[in-house]
């Protein structure tokens, strides 16, 4: 292996660590990431820029919700939408972890609780953020070596977004022309107009899981094409 990708497949070893390994091995491998990190210039660079401009603390109380809902004895966490948001935030969190800011156990049960265990919090912890962190990560390497490489995430999602744009009001046009009972026209007019200011928010996330739901009504209606299609293969590149 290139010596300068050493570093870089070690960090990805200690997210493996976390994501297949125990609760009470955690604050090791986060030290291990951050170490990573701070020994490779490749690492350095892609944090540095996923991170400039990025606002933590407003990002925690976007994503980071307690209580749940009004009433509720627990919070819980979300991720950003976007790839380059996703990079910083998670990276934030390692290092507040890893410096006693944040402390795991109080984390975990305060974001992720799970019949008040350690273990089964930590689990949902690693999969709901660790593992879509580590993968973004290992999708930048080996070709990343600059900045271009968010970039270009960025240009790509954005593309996609804008084809998604122009999809919708071409379904939009041909659900109009079906025959619909009242509240099937009614439903499609909802979830058409959800989809499309989603999309205009970049809402990755609830671009997602709009078309999923879309798709049952689809079905539903009996009204599947290659047209609807589109929209669906294109929320798979987002």
């Amino acid at each position: 292996m290139d010596m300068r990708y050493t570093k870089i497949q070690q960090f990805i070893d200690a997210c493996d660590e976390l994501i297949g390994g125990t609760y009470m091995l955690a604050d090791t491998n986060i030290a291990e990431a951050l170490k990573a990190v701070s020994k490779s210039g490749e690492l350095r660079d892609l944090f540095q820029t996923a991170t400039e401009g990025f606002d933590f603390p407003a990002a925690k109380r976007a994503y980071l919700k307690y209580p749940a809902e009004q009433g509720a004895q627990h919070g819980i966490a979300y991720l950003p939408s976007d790839r380059k948001e996703i990079l910083a935030f998670v990276f934030c969190l390692f290092v507040e972890l890893d410096a006693g800011a944040l402390k795991l156990n109080d984390f975990l049960l305060r974001y992720f609780y799970s019949d008040g265990s350690y273990t089964a919090s930590f689990s949902a912890f690693t999969e709901r953020m660790i593992r879509p962190f580590r993968d973004i990560v290992r999708s930048c390497f080996p070709d990343y070596g600059k900045k271009g490489q968010l970039e270009m995430i960025g240009k790509r999602q954005d593309a996609v977004l804008e084809l998604l744009a122009e999809r919708v009001t071409v379904e939009r046009a041909r659900i109009a022309a079906i025959p619909l009972l009242s509240e099937e026209r009614t439903a499609s007019e909802v979830i058409l107009d959800e989809l499309s200011a989603a999309v205009g928010r970049k809402d990755v996330n609830e671009i997602c899981a709009i078309l999923s739901g879309y798709r049952y009504f689809l079905r539903y209606i009996n009204a599947e094409d290659s047209v609807s299609g589109e929209l669906f293969t294109l929320s798979d590149e987002l």
